[in-house]
């Protein structure tokens, strides 16, 4: 059993706020990383999980809203928020501690209406304009990925969908879920089949944080196995989404 001084040092470390800053970034786009605003808060599987968290925890929880998952990096070390669920790649690992893995998302484009894009091949062309979210995993990976298009970063899912639609872009990196569900909205769309990359989504603290490392890291192996991600899921319009905590 852990003692009362124990508890004393992981929340002056975890929480020294008194409260539990959850760093989360706000779209539209839903899934495992974005969460979304409602008319009573916020809502999506970091808040879900931040909450749990938190409760464990016995302190309030707070959310710290950023507008995409690179300003969440930026802030890592400005002690504004203590605990994050987002992609992670090794630039971001020399910024902060992550835990386990909790979802694997693969990463492709859908390409705007009308578009005679139709394979990596044809997009990857002198003069392609293709989008994706500022200074993200996913929008590295397109850079390193596209040797002739062009990759340029806006800070917001909702820029770059009204870009999309208006056929002022060719292209759009993301996950395939939340294209697939993008291609719904945008008639004429199309999500190409083939993937570029995966993304893996992990919990997160700011770096020389062992014990909050240490206490996320057992948090995200005790709510794989029992049930609690499953649930934040399904509470989240993911009730059809596998839970992917592997690499493949």
């Amino acid at each position: 059993m852990a003692t009362s001084a124990d508890a004393d040092a992981l929340k002056d470390q975890i929480a020294p706020t008194g409260k539990l800053r959850v760093a989360i970034a706000i779209s539209p786009a839903g899934g495992a990383f974005w969460s979304t605003k409602t008319e009573n808060g916020y809502a999506g599987v970091p808040v879900d999980l931040g909450r749990e968290m938190a409760t464990q925890l016995g302190i309030p929880v707070e959310y710290v809203v950023h507008q995409n998952s690179g300003q969440i990096t930026d802030a890592a070390a400005k002690s504004t928020w203590d605990i994050t669920f987002l992609p992670k790649d090794p630039e971001r690992e020399t910024k902060m501690t992550f835990g386990p893995i909790y979802e694997v998302a693969d990463a492709t484009y859908i390409v705007k209406p009308g578009s005679t894009i139709t394979n990596f091949a044809t997009l990857d062309q002198d003069g392609v304009k293709v989008a994706a979210v500022n200074a993200t995993t996913t929008m590295r990976g397109a850079i390193a990925h596209l040797k002739h298009a062009k990759v340029t970063g806006y800070q917001t899912y909702d820029e770059i969908f009204n870009l999309l639609k208006s056929g002022e872009i060719d292209a759009f990196a993301l996950s395939r879920d939340q294209l697939n569900a993008m291609a719904k909205k945008i008639p004429g769309t199309r999500v190409l089949d083939e993937t570029f990359k995966q993304t893996v989504t992990a919990v997160a603290v700011p770096l020389n944080h062992p014990l909050a490392a240490a206490f996320a890291t057992r948090f995200m192996t005790e709510a794989i196995a029992n049930g609690t991600l499953r649930k934040a899921y399904d509470n989240n319009g993911l009730k059809d989404a596998p839970v992917r905590t592997e690499v493949k």
